[in-house]
Formats: C-alpha cells, structure tokens, sequence
C-alpha cells in the first residue's frame, strides 16, 4: 500500500500532507510525558519489530502478495497516539532510505497507515468491545475485526486518493483495493489476534497502559530485539510476487504513472556492494530496525524533555 510519486495529482498530495502533518503534530503534542519514558523500550522495539515485520511479504491469491501493517497492533498495544508515531517512523523511514513510497506521496501513506489505519482500528476494537466485551470470545473478535477493518479502510482511503488523481475511475480502483486488501486483512486480524494472546500470556504488563518497573523495562527491551532479529533474519524468505497495490496498479494500467526515486540508499532494502542475495536484504533490514528505533526514541525522550520544562 505504498503509493510511489507519480500515481497522485499535486492537489491530493498536497491535502493529504496536510490532513497527515496535523494529525501527526497532535500526536506528539498529546503524549502523556510521564507514560511515555516509563513504556518508552517498548514503543521502540515495538516500532523496531514491525519494520522489521512489513518486510516479510506473504502470498496471497492471484499471484499477488501481502505483509503486516502493523498499525491495529501497535494502536492495541500502545493506544492510538503513540501508534502513530510508530507508524509514522517506520513508514517514513521506509520512503527515506529504502524508497519504498515515494517522497511527495509520503503525506498520502501517512495518511492511510499512520493515521487511518491506527483510528479506524481504535474505533472499531472499542465499538465491538461495547458490543461483545461481555462474551469469552468478544475482546478477541473485536481485535480481530478492527485488525481487518484498519487494512480494509486504508486501502478504500487509498483507492479513493488514486481516484481523485485521475490514476483510474473510482467504479475500478476503489473495489479492487477494497477486495484484494480485504484478503491481506485476514492475516493482519490473524497475526494481530496471535500476537497479543502471546504478549498476554508472556508479559501481562506489555498490553496494560502502566509504567513499567526496571526489570521489565528491561526484558521488554531484550525481548524486543530478539523479535526483530529473528524477523530480520527471516526477510529473505519473503514472497516476491507483486503486492496489492501493484497488482491494482498493474490490471488496471496505471503502473506505468509511477514515478523513478530521486535517489538510492537502500533499494528493495539491500545494501549497495552486497548485492542482492540473503546477507544484503538481512543488513539492510538491520539498519532499519536501528534507525526505526533510535529515532522513535529520540522523539518520544525530546517530549518527555520538553514535558518536564
């Protein structure tokens, strides 16, 4: 769901840093100062893992493939605020150094990812909740359900943006991202639900919004880092089939609109001089998860600094 620069007029790029920009600023400005050192190991390896996680592409059908957003774990995890700061770090690192998005569209992808994807999930999770938190299954059914609604809604948000650029008629692009993602979303909801029960059972604290004692604070951190790198290391297994978008892109005759990077870090996330065998994309992904980290950290401990003053 990673729209390249070409596929948007300047008018929808234009709004969608905008509406992004400011959803992004307010969410930095709410942080609660205090919550946000004592949970700030896990914000970071949380934004580490989930880097590390949207590289593992899964086949999905048609020939086309899928990865974890992640934005319906972090929002259940973290709350929504510090969600979308994670998001909006791992997506832009990946426009920034791996050129996975396009720069002038980066507004749109926060858009969908960082913000739609992390309120829709909110929103849905406490509707079903309401609804059938009295149930044993409820709360799981409502993480489920918001996990695929937070795919689901991003891609219609998607669509709708493609629409208005003229890319292709609303009637054709709207539906195929709304289908294709409503399968990915399947396994978001599924790896979503999976994931959380094994927090919960490992680490009650982790999915509870309280400060954590030193010694948790420190196995979240050694847990954190050892999922990375064990999602790093399992990168090159990743499917290389077209993703959804592309897929879209391609049946519908827009894939030609997309636009060449400006420049070239990391491309296809390996590293220039190792080629693009297992050892390329593993580096590669390593130095996203660090920077993904250190600059999640480096925000989140400059609030809590400015909260202080």
């Amino acid at each position: 769901m990673h729209i390249p620069d070409g596929f948007l007029s300047l008018p929808v790029v234009l709004g969608c840093w905008l509406l992004a920009g400011v959803a992004i600023a307010w969410a930095l400005r709410a942080q609660d100062g205090d919550l946000a050192a004592q949970r700030l190991p896990l914000i970071g390896v949380m934004a580490a893992a989930i880097f590390a996680a949207q590289m593992l592409n899964f086949p999905i059908a048609g020939g086309t493939s899928g990865h974890l957003l992640g934005a319906a774990l972090a929002t259940l995890v973290l709350g929504p605020r510090s969600a979308m700061l994670v998001m909006t770090t791992v997506v832009g690192v990946q426009a920034l150094f791996f050129q996975d998005g396009g720069l002038l569209a980066l507004g749109a992808n926060l858009l969908n990812m960082a913000v739609i994807g992390v309120w829709v999930t909110y929103a849905v999770q406490r509707l079903l909740n309401r609804l059938l938190g009295r149930f044993a299954w409820g709360h799981r059914i409502g993480e489920f359900a918001a996990a695929w609604a937070s795919i689901f809604t991003a891609a219609l948000a998607c669509g709708l943006e493609l629409a208005l650029s003229g890319a292709s008629p609303a009637g054709l692009v709207i539906p195929a991202m709304g289908g294709v993602h409503a399968l990915i979303g399947l396994v978001e909801g599924g790896i979503t639900v999976g994931a959380l029960a094994f927090l919960r059972a490992a680490r009650p604290a982790l999915v509870q919004p309280a400060p954590f004692s030193a010694a948790e604070r420190g196995g979240v951190m050694i847990g954190g880092v050892l999922i990375t790198l064990v999602l790093v290391i399992a990168a090159p297994l990743a499917s290389t089939a077209p993703d959804g978008l592309e897929r879209v892109a391609e049946d519908l005759g827009f894939l030609e609109r997309a636009a060449q990077p400006l420049y070239h870090l990391l491309p296809d996330y390996t590293v220039p001089g190792l080629g693009e065998g297992a050892l390329s994309t593993i580096v590669a992904g390593l130095i996203g998860a660090l920077v993904v980290l250190g600059l999640v950290w480096g925000l989140l401990a400059a609030r809590v600094h400015r909260a202080k003053m």
